[in-house]
């Protein structure tokens, strides 16, 4: 049975006014410290893991131009979070930094997933930079305390480097990507809009204990009555430094299930 909210947009949009409602006060009455970004931080010394993305990437039969007006949305986002450093006890949120994307505060149509499809949106395409945020994250001890997925698949795959699944969607202000630091170390994100590529560093005060490695298993496309499903894992194996880099840890981080949108060739659908 469909939610109420999804028979009538108003309907919808109330919903949304109430969620973000409810956040905001969460976000006044918390006794929960966030991370803040401070001005001209002085960057941390050691490296956790760098990453970059590729900007400009064509998706299907989408209007190249979104992609061109993600790179303006993600420029403004980057310089709300860039340099912020998350101490030893602290939450990360990226909603609370970046605040609401609007035209008021330049930011421009972009690509969004919502409703079930691809679609124009003010300040669509900073889930790029929530992605890679979330990716630097889980190679490290923070935790991931709040993430969600988009619930389908809208492209094929291009290129794709990381494994299918393992980003964070973000929709203001609910829908949010929030890291705890449980450690006694003080974490450190540096970001950049390059030429063609976003780039990431994540970084800390102290020298790094162990390796980090994120990987799927499962990935399938499945086919159920006139729906395709794609499936899969995403594990984590945390391994010492050390030459023989003993496993210390080894576990599932999250489990996908979403709706695919495009036609998948006969002999891969199970």
């Amino acid at each position: 049975m469909k939610p109420l909210s999804l028979y009538h947009p108003i309907l919808y949009w109330m919903r949304v006014w109430q969620k973000r409602l409810f956040r905001q006060l969460a976000w006044h009455c918390t006794r929960k410290r966030y991370a803040q970004p401070v001005a001209m931080a002085e960057r941390l010394p050691f490296r956790y893991l760098k990453h970059t993305s590729k900007l400009i990437r064509k998706l299907g039969d989408s209007d190249l131009t979104l992609q061109h007006n993600k790179v303006i949305n993600l420029k403004l986002a980057v310089a709300a979070i860039d340099g912020v450093t998350i101490a030893p006890g602290e939450y990360f949120s990226f909603c609370r930094l970046v605040g609401r994307p609007s035209r008021k505060r330049g930011y421009v149509e972009g690509m969004e997933l919502s409703f079930g499809e691809a679609r124009r949106g003010i300040g669509g395409g900073i889930c790029q930079l929530s992605n890679l945020i979330h990716w630097m994250a889980i190679h490290s001890p923070l935790v991931v305390v709040e993430r969600s997925n988009h619930s389908f698949d809208p492209f094929p795959d291009d290129g794709r480097v990381l494994p299918f699944g393992s980003g964070a969607a973000i929709f203001y202000n609910y829908v949010d990507l929030v890291l705890h630091n449980p450690t006694d170390r003080s974490f450190q994100l540096k970001l950049k809009v390059g030429e063609q590529q976003l780039e990431g560093e994540l970084l800390c005060d102290r020298e790094r204990e162990f390796r980090y490695h994120v990987f799927q298993l499962e990935h399938r496309f499945v086919r159920e009555g006139e729906r395709v499903y794609r499936e899969n894992e995403i594990w984590r194996e945390v391994r010492n430094k050390g030459q023989v880099g003993e496993v210390v840890e080894r576990g599932m981080l999250y489990r996908n299930r979403v709706v695919v949108k495009y036609e998948v060739l006969e002999g891969v659908v199970e």
